[in-house]
């Protein structure tokens, strides 16, 4: 089977908030993730973001860099300045083998605010809807003559984040641009992860597998938390430890012949959230179910 599992290092440590596992090392990081049994990581904000450093790094661990997230912002500059701007990140994963980047519009979000409810995230008008899409399309243009797929997070608290709106993205750009499917972010959207799989499996090119909470998830959304504080009350866990129809997902991916990595992503608090304990929970789940439903496929 051709499929990988890795995980992204907010089990340990928080990129929009820093002070969440501020203390953990990134050698406690890569060292437990791969004693869970995972094959990759992600990036995050302890890694080193020279190849020649990250490299050694990783292979004391036996784990290969998967990608990385990027901060767009097509919306406030050119292709051609986001290109420029892009061009360190898109080099340290070319470099380090990845085949994906994790690539959301930031322009306006609320996401990394926790002052602000996810009902003040930013909209699209017409206009910026063409914008993006072209200039998304450029940029995934750019990144395959790299040999690297652009990967667009749907995420809450930016432009795109509900069904409706990955809908028209897909519609919107030219094939190039690829889906990273997040199970958690599109079920706290109020989407459906199955069907999206299912609408848009020939574009999925990554996967995000985190799960939810439904008791958190209902009181977030009935009063408007910010993002930052429904991460806090525990609205996102591993996969196999809520409501995401997991094996259906898993389905409708195999349908579409999916064979990228599957990255468990469950951003919560370390301190309530033992990350060696979920990290093993997540893959424990994940990898038998894969494995069968992959194969069968085949």
């Amino acid at each position: 089977m051709g499929l990988r599992i890795g995980i992204n290092p907010l089990t340990w440590t928080n990129d929009d908030m820093p002070e969440l596992g501020g203390d953990t090392p990134l050698e406690t990081c890569l060292a437990e993730a791969k004693q869970a049994g995972y094959d990759g990581v992600e990036l995050g904000n302890k890694f080193p973001r020279n190849a020649d450093t990250l490299r050694p790094v990783l292979a004391r661990h036996g784990l290969a860099l998967v990608s990385g997230w990027y901060s767009g912002r097509l919306l406030e500059r050119s292709p051609a300045e986001e290109i420029a701007a892009v061009e360190s990140h898109l080099s340290l994963l070319s470099a380090m083998g990845c085949t994906t980047m994790v690539f959301a519009e930031v322009s306006g979000c609320v996401h990394g605010d926790r002052g602000r409810p996810l009902s003040r995230r930013p909209r699209l008008g017409d206009k910026e809807w063409r914008r993006l899409a072209a200039g998304l399309t450029e940029i995934a243009r750019h990144l395959r003559r790299r040999g690297v797929h652009l990967a667009y997070h749907h995420h809450m608290g930016t432009v795109i984040e509900t069904a409706e709106e990955i809908d028209r993205l897909m519609a919107m750009t030219g094939p190039e641009v690829g889906l990273l499917l997040d199970t958690g972010h599109l079920t706290y959207a109020g989407g459906d992860p199955v069907a999206a799989a299912r609408r848009h499996g020939p574009r999925i090119v990554h996967v995000h597998c985190k799960d939810v909470r439904p008791d958190v998830l209902g009181d977030a959304t009935r009063n408007d938390w910010s993002f930052l504080d429904a991460v806090l009350a525990g609205v996102f866990t591993v996969p196999g430890d809520g409501c995401v129809d997991y094996p259906r997902v898993f389905e409708s991916l195999a349908a579409a012949d999916y064979r990228g990595w599957l990255v468990v992503e469950a951003e919560q608090d370390p301190a309530k959230a033992h990350p060696l304990t979920y990290a093993r929970m997540g893959h424990a789940y994940l990898r038998p179910l894969a494995v069968k439903t992959f194969a069968a496929a085949a």
